[in-house]
């Protein structure tokens, strides 16, 4: 009997244990749960810059890899100022300006395939992209590459489309949307390849689905818009009661929209929508009582959505996930300094030896100051971290203006942000893309050669020499950097900036070379064990 109800009393046991596991509390298991935002020391910030007092709600300021761009004051017109990213410190009050316009500048956008090129709107009812020479502004530019003359009233938003070259999409007070094309040979280009006019008013942002296939529209008549970029077409169209939307993101190819705006209450709000319909969002969140708008930044590769306020010193983060109840709350990064705009770094420009995931350059008015603060995953290792680090958007254009006009889609062109990886080699539909610009850039460097140039050529000894020398140019691009075109230092704080960036440089190539000797003597191992394990050949006796 005893024997018998041993086993028969066993189950029930292995019941309860496994009800009691399923009572715990479950808990999302994320690389980011610990992320945390670390300001930049007061050495490596802008220091006495003359930011915009203007009331309008846009960001006043774009960065790249190589230049920082800033609206500024000025008298007489609309300028803005452009440095490069290692002249940090105090500026130098008579630093050149690009003061094109005859109204205040309300928007500036670096090309995403150009970092020698950006587009501005102002007052004037103009668009005008300029060329920045490869040392900086080292004089006051009047002169753009190309003047765009088609709004009536002014123009308050610029974007570029995110795959397609020189494709260039502007909008304004008269309601509508208007699409460049750049490659056109004229100086001052009047009319517009295409004008969307599915606005009854001022539209208030704009934001593109990875390949550019879709663009989401928010208007001041509270609607929030999908539709065709290339015909203007209207998919969906959306207007909460309860929700009014000021700017809005497409969260990559998530199927899904994110928008910040007001509850009907007045409180800041923050919603999502499906893409596929627009008639009610699928969740919307109250944050507080106060009046900034909400500037919504997403990184597709982390799924992170991070949210500042104009007027605020926090920056809140989250984490999107494609399941209920879709947005989760990480943390924020708190700061006493107030910004007015700004200026998110693109991905191949962050130091991915810190770990660092997303940084901002914030606009601090009451200091005259531009702040860096960065996202920060933690981890003990300094070595690069792949799986926080996926393929991401490159600087290569997928298409060329004509091909996306004539119905072309394509997602961008990815990249690794590994140290010492280079950029995959554009297709071969892409040769004769660059433009005029980018080949007097490969001329005015002692060295470097086109790579297409490099690869059309057979394998001779001096092409292969050429190679090198492009190769190794390439190499001295770290994190945004590229040493050959930096300008000698000017000041004791520079020179000692620039010493420690190479002692930082040395410290990585170092911990690179180390990584390379362990694997070669893995394998020399591995050789070494294949070797004896082959039995010993006998040989025939004579």
């Amino acid at each position: 009997m005893t024997v018998s109800k041993g086993p028969a009393a066993a189950p029930p046991i292995a019941d309860n244990s496994l009800n009691k596991m399923t009572w715990r509390p479950q808990y999302r298991c994320s690389k980011f749960r610990h992320v945390f935002g670390k300001a930049a020391t007061k050495e490596n910030c802008f220091d006495g810059v003359p930011i915009t007092r203007s009331v309008q709600d846009n960001n006043f300021c774009a960065v790249n890899p190589r230049f920082l761009a800033v609206i500024t004051e000025c008298g007489g017109g609309g300028a803005f100022l452009v440095f490069s990213l290692h002249h940090t410190g105090k500026l130098d009050p008579h630093h050149p300006r690009v003061s094109g316009h005859r109204g205040n500048v309300l928007d500036i956008k670096w090309n995403p395939f150009n970092d020698y090129c950006i587009a501005s709107c102002s007052e004037d009812t103009t668009v005008k992209v300029w060329e920045i020479p490869p040392h900086g502004v080292m004089k006051n530019l009047t002169v753009p590459w190309k003047d765009l003359q088609g709004h009536s009233r002014r123009v308050s938003l610029v974007e570029w489309h995110p795959t397609a070259n020189n494709i260039l999409f502007s909008t304004g007070y008269d309601y509508q949307v208007m699409i460049w094309n750049l490659d056109s040979p004229e100086q001052v280009i009047k009319n517009p390849v295409r004008t969307i006019t599915q606005h009854s008013d001022v539209v208030l942002s704009m934001s593109f689905n990875t390949d550019g296939s879709l663009l989401a529209t928010t208007c001041k008549d509270r609607k929030v818009r999908l539709m065709e970029p290339r015909t203007g077409n209207l998919l969906q169209e959306g207007n909460s009661k309860t929700h009014k939307a000021s700017k809005v993101l497409v969260l990559g190819n998530m199927k899904m929209l994110v928008t910040t705006g007001t509850s009907r209450w007045n409180e800041r709000q923050i919603a999502l929508w499906d893409q596929e319909d627009l008639s009610v969002p699928l969740l919307a969140e109250n944050l507080d009582g106060s009046s900034g708008v909400l500037f919504p930044f997403y990184d597709p590769d982390t799924h992170m959505l991070y949210l500042a306020g104009k007027g605020d010193g926090n920056i809140r983060y989250y984490e999107i996930s494609s399941e209920k109840p879709y947005i989760h709350y990480l943390t924020d990064y708190r700061s006493l300094l107030p910004q007015k705009g700004m200026a998110a770094m693109p991905k191949r420009g962050l130091d991915v030896s810190s770990c660092e995931v997303f940084r901002f350059y914030k606009l601090v008015t009451i200091k005259s100051l531009i702040e860096p603060v960065s996202m920060i995953v933690p981890r003990r290792s300094e070595s690069y971290q792949e799986d926080i680090y996926p393929m991401t958007a490159s600087n290569r254009p997928a298409l060329a203006a004509e091909e996306w006009l004539g119905g072309i889609d394509k997602g961008p062109v990815l990249m690794s942000l590994k140290p010492g990886s280079q950029l995959p080699e554009s297709h071969s539909e892409m040769k004769g893309l660059a433009n005029s610009t980018d080949t007097r850039r490969s001329q005015s460097r002692p060295g470097m050669l086109p790579l297409a140039y490099i690869q059309d050529r057979p394998e001779t000894k001096d092409a292969k020499e050429a190679a090198g020398r492009a190769d190794d140019d390439r190499i001295s691009l770290t994190n945004g950097e590229d040493l050959a075109l930096c300008s000698p230092p000017k000041t004791e704080n520079e020179l000692r900036q620039k010493f420690h960036k190479q002692q930082e440089e040395i410290r990585r190539l170092r911990e690179l070379l180390g990584q390379r000797d362990v694997r070669i003597k893995q394998l020399e191992l591995e050789i070494k064990n294949i070797k004896n394990s082959q039995p010993a050949q006998t040989h025939p006796t004579c």
